[in-house]
């Protein structure tokens, strides 16, 4: 008979449990909320360094109200959490929308300065990034042409900088290989490519690649 109670309670309880969880994971489900719910929310979530949930909120706030004035500065915020993952892919993503979007905006300098910060961050490999060093370098001749008093400019053009350099010895690498392969033309065009890349060839530092990414380069 005690046993008999016992096992009853324990059903009980369990059940209870059970019907507590499907409760509450029914009251997770949100929608519906003022733009302003969505935007503290993911902002909380950021903080706590939860982005695939901020990304979720922002989805939301996204969905609910597409013209609220939380948008603009919620895609930024988001961007700049991502890169801070260094989840470039990402960045470049929300990047994408605004300027899509807000390229009127008194910000748009902004977003275009931190689509160029995204890009050379996310510059990893030296032998497989060259359009990606291109396609960087045209968005930075534009943002000069298009932002000339843009107080991102300072930095834009530290960037450029250093994509120049790392082109030129990308050039240079490439100069030599041709060099030991003994074709001359090639090389020359190559060692001409570094010469208009930067000023002096001599000043460049070879790229130092992790020996177990050296072997596939």
């Amino acid at each position: 008979m005690i046993k008999s109670l016992k096992l009853k309670n324990l059903l009980l309880i369990t059940c209870a449990v059970f019907v507590l969880t499907a409760c509450s994971s029914k009251e997770e489900e949100e929608y519906n909320k003022p733009a302003l719910y969505w935007y503290n929310k993911m902002m909380k979530q950021i903080s706590s360094g939860d982005l695939d949930k901020a990304d979720d909120t922002y989805t939301s706030l996204e969905s609910e109200h597409r013209n609220s004035p939380f948008i603009p500065s919620a895609i930024l915020i988001l961007v700049n959490a991502h890169i801070d993952e260094e989840e470039y892919a990402l960045a470049n993503f929300y990047l994408d929308e605004y300027i899509k979007r807000f390229g009127l905006s008194k910000d748009i300098d902004y977003a275009r300065y931190l689509k160029i910060k995204a890009n050379f961050l996310g510059f990893k490999y030296q032998f497989r990034d060259q359009q990606l060093i291109d396609d960087t370098l045209t968005q930075i001749q534009d943002f000069k042409v298009k932002y000339k008093n843009s107080p991102y400019m300072p930095l834009v053009d530290t960037i450029n900088s250093r994509l120049y350099m790392a082109k030129a010895s990308l050039d240079n690498e490439i100069s030599e290989l041709y060099i030991r392969r003994d074709k001359e033309a090639a090389a020359a065009f190559y060692e001409q490519k570094v010469k208009e890349s930067w000023v002096n060839p001599a000043e460049i530092e070879p790229v130092k690649v992790p020996f177990y990414r050296s072997i596939f380069e």
